[in-house]
């Protein structure tokens, strides 16, 4: 039997009482389906109107209240991929880091984001992440009972090089954790997911926030996993959800072997300087 992963959707707050009761909820419901990985979406645990709170919220991994999330795997006996959670260094830089906790609430792997998200649209408010975070600079692989994961955060997905890359070092499971807007959402979000998931051969599991988070902020949802072959294996539609799904290495070596495409590479030709005519 292939071992189930769980892609979970939810509309955070800045309440972190009910955050966590939401998660709780959620993970116990996964747990008994069946799923041996979790992904919990980026801001599970605080999702606030003011980009302000962050400095508020933030803590290193061993605060409270990201051991209460680790408490939870090991109740649950899942590993869990905390996306998007308020990472504060001991230089007080904020990050918005990925943390993937093992089986007996041990962490086991972090990653920082490194592509910060902004925007400026006429029909939505303007958002700038690097007001309150600073940006990572390394790529993270982990390995786990499904799979060799891929870690990754909301607007990291527009950049297939990224992916790329970790799939270079053998990520077979990409983690896209998210809070993808309304506005974005609806155009961008399938698709891309999609592609990813085609370009690398691999596995796109991607929790998702949904619905009105406050005045200034709203979600798309549709928390989704799509397989190597670019299939949407399971969606979540509107509230909180649970999409889950088997994940068959097999299936996806057999795909790799079909379409070379990482034997087919030429990192010696994409490195020379581009021949520009005029």
């Amino acid at each position: 039997m292939k071992p189930m992963l769980a892609a979970l959707q939810m509309t955070s707050t800045e309440n972190l009482a009910h955050n966590y009761d939401v998660c709780q909820s959620l993970i116990q419901k996964a747990a008994r389906l069946g799923a041996k990985l979790v992904c919990l979406p980026e801001n599970f645990s605080f999702l606030g109107e003011d980009s302000q709170q962050n400095k508020q919220i933030a803590e290193q991994p061993k605060g409270e209240l990201l051991q209460s999330y680790c408490a939870l795997a090991k109740k649950n006996q899942v590993w869990l991929s905390l996306g998007g959670f308020l990472e504060i260094s001991p230089s007080q830089q904020i990050f918005n880091t990925h943390i993937i906790v093992d089986d007996t609430g041990d962490i086991k792997a972090s990653y920082r984001k490194v592509h910060l998200f902004s925007l400026d649209m006429a029909s939505s408010s303007a958002l700038d992440e690097s007001k309150t975070i600073t940006s990572g600079d390394e790529l993270v692989v982990a390995r786990s009972p499904l799979g060799i994961l891929g870690l990754s955060i909301c607007y990291d997905l527009r950049f297939s090089a990224l992916y790329l890359a970790l799939a270079n070092q053998g990520a077979q499971i990409m983690l896209v954790p998210a809070a993808f807007t309304s506005t974005t959402g609806k155009a961008h979000w399938e698709i891309l997911l999609r592609a990813r998931a085609i370009e690398t051969q691999a596995y796109v599991a991607a929790a998702a926030q949904t619905g009105v988070h406050s005045g200034k902020r709203s979600s798309h949802g549709h928390a989704m996993i799509v397989d190597p072959w670019g299939n949407i294996v399971a969606q979540c539609s509107e509230g909180d959800g649970i999409a889950l799904a088997p994940i068959d290495l097999d299936y996806l070596a057999a795909i790799r072997k079909r379409i070379p495409i990482f034997k087919h590479q030429r990192p010696d030709v994409y490195q020379k300087p581009v021949i520009i005519y005029e």
